[in-house]
């Protein structure tokens, strides 16, 4: 069974932008690219907890704003040659809404 919310339209994060949506266990930054796909991943890098939502997004990778890490905004996972993973979160866009599992998709 998947939990999915409505946590908006595509339209109200900017192209290469973020927005971040608070849960019980946590924040999860929901990204949007350049060519309109829809990534969800945990807030906080896996070098040093940095804000992903804060970060440079650019192809379907974010920039931690803190240390320049790169993540892999589909797999959650650093770019060499740093290592390690944040989890990511099923997302689809229904008619121009982002809905959003709170079931994590990978560790």
């Amino acid at each position: 069974m998947s939990e999915w919310i409505e946590i908006g339209r595509v339209d109200d994060i900017p192209r290469r932008g973020a927005r971040v949506v608070k849960t019980p266990e946590g924040e999860i930054a929901v990204f949007r690219t350049g060519d309109d796909r829809i990534f969800a991943l945990d807030n906080r890098c896996p070098h040093k907890d940095g804000p992903l939502a804060e970060g440079i997004v650019f192809d379907h990778r974010v920039a931690c704003p803190l240390h320049n890490w790169r993540i892999e905004l589909e797999s959650g996972e650093a770019v060499a040659p740093d290592e390690g993973c944040v989890r990511t979160y099923p997302v689809e866009v229904v008619d121009g809404v982002i809905r959003l599992s709170l079931v994590q998709a990978a560790a």
